[in-house]
């Protein structure tokens, strides 16, 4: 299958489903995120950079597994082109990068780890996790390249929202290839159901890519 072919399907599948995420962001959101680009693009740019640094620490932790060194150092350089690109999005619109804020979201993510686990239990989470906000991410950025009025920040979305669902698709990928895939699904779904009880309980704000 050639890439341009792959990308096409990729497209179509992230257009026709919510990526198996149990709960949609509140529509209310990118109604928000429209009246706040200047803090949404800031947002994104912060959000790229610490997939960056998250991917760096992954393959430090886990340096003798060869797939996760091969697969997950392209990201690196992806996530970073991608801070890039929107840190040249804000210039091209005369807005300069704003000072990072805490994401809440993350970080009450983080919360659903169990306490004192094994190294490779907390190394499934870790890219469970992963998936998971990459998931969320493709989510709204598709929410962003439909509703936004800009016809530019539609395509600069689009993009990105092809983007994070292969990112989605390699951390589940891996995550299969290192545990048995029925263990897998079912911490999966933890996480799915996770974030769904927990999502509706934060905040509806258009500053927050997440």
């Amino acid at each position: 299958m050639s890439p341009v072919t792959d990308l096409c399907i990729m497209e179509k599948q992230v257009s026709k489903t919510t990526l198996g995420l149990n709960l949609p962001t509140d529509p209310r959101w990118v109604d928000l995120a429209a009246m706040s680009l200047q803090d949404i693009l800031t947002d994104h740019a912060f959000c790229e950079q610490k997939a960056a640094s998250n991917i760096i620490s992954i393959i430090q932790m886990h340096s003798d597994k060869p797939m996760i060194v091969e697969e997950l150092s392209p990201v690196v350089t992806e996530e970073w082109g991608h801070f890039r690109q929107v840190l040249n999005e804000l210039k091209k619109r005369g807005m300069t990068l704003g000072i990072q804020r805490r994401d809440e979201y993350v970080k009450k993510l983080m919360k659903g780890r169990p306490s004192g686990q094994g190294r490779q239990a907390a190394f499934l989470d870790q890219l469970l996790i992963c998936a998971l906000i990459e998931a969320r991410s493709c989510e709204r950025f598709k929410t962003l390249s439909q509703k936004l009025e800009d016809p530019e920040l539609q395509e600069f979305y689009h993009k990105f929202m092809v983007a994070e669902a292969a990112h989605y698709k390699l951390f589940l990928r891996l995550a299969k290839n290192y545990f048995d895939e029925q263990k897998v699904m079912e911490r999966w779904n933890y996480w799915l159901e996770y974030e769904a009880s927990f999502l509706p309980l934060l905040e509806v704000r258009g500053d927050r890519m997440h």
